[in-house]
């Protein structure tokens, strides 16, 4: 019974910080300037704070068509925080085209080698192609987000990119895309296990709140600039070399 107030409380407080977001993004007048932050929230409210819930109410947990929308949508999401993430580094590399254009070429490059890898969960199982293909796209894929926000964070670090907005939105997504590896490796390691079950419905509903939380923070306590240029510290010439 405990379990199932927590959860309950951690699915509708998630829900009510998603709306919080959107709202604040009007209220702060930046929309325009977060159009890819504020999309992606209102995505994930619309998927997976009224789309979901409506489909398991009518189908139940245990129907197919459940299942299906859960994962469909889940690939929406995580091809949206694909997306986002790119937003960020364009942010980034505002003033730098040389190295955006290589930055844009790894990320069409980390995508279609995503797809191949995932491509292949079709030799292993061709009774359910669709379903596998679309669980296995979905893990790699926030996996390579998880990889690509790290390396954001490094790069913002190491270029000592002035822009706290930028930097807090970043660590946000870092929270959502820890919490979603652990909950595969936790599912990998336990077998899917009952108390790995347990610990998982509150480990991805807990990071996601986190990760609104830090971007509401952003949101209402960063000052709305233009997006800073980056001014590499001294000595700091790697990305710029490979770019050339």
């Amino acid at each position: 019974m405990g379990d199932e107030v927590l959860g309950y409380f951690f699915r509708n407080a998630g829900y009510a910080v998603e709306f919080s977001v959107c709202l604040l993004l009007v209220w702060r007048s930046r929309w325009r300037r977060l159009k890819g932050l504020g999309l992606y929230v209102a995505g994930l409210l619309l998927l997976d704070g009224v789309g979901r819930p409506l489909v398991l109410h009518h189908f139940g947990p245990s129907s197919l068509r459940y299942a299906y929308f859960y994962w469909l949508t889940d690939v929406a999401l995580a091809l949206g925080a694909f997306l986002l993430i790119g937003s960020f580094f364009r942010r980034a590399c505002a003033d730098e085209e040389i190295r955006w254009r290589f930055i844009r070429l790894m990320l069409v490059s980390v995508f279609v080698l995503v797809v191949g890898v995932s491509g292949l969960s079709i030799h292993r199982n061709y009774n359910q192609l669709f379903t596998n293909f679309i669980i296995e796209f979905s893990q790699n894929l926030y996996f390579t987000c998880l990889v690509l926000n790290t390396l954001l964070y490094i790069m913002i670090q190491q270029l000592a990119v002035d822009d706290d907005e930028l930097g807090l939105l970043v660590c946000g997504m870092g929270i959502q895309f820890a919490g979603e590896a652990a909950c595969l490796a936790l599912l990998h390691l336990t077998f899917a296990e009952n108390f790995a079950r347990v610990i998982l419905r509150f480990l991805g509903p807990a990071c996601t709140l986190s990760m609104l939380g830090i971007w509401a923070y952003a949101i209402l306590k960063t000052p709305q600039t233009s997006p800073a240029r980056l001014q590499p510290r001294k000595g700091t010439r790697l990305i710029e070399a490979i770019a050339d």
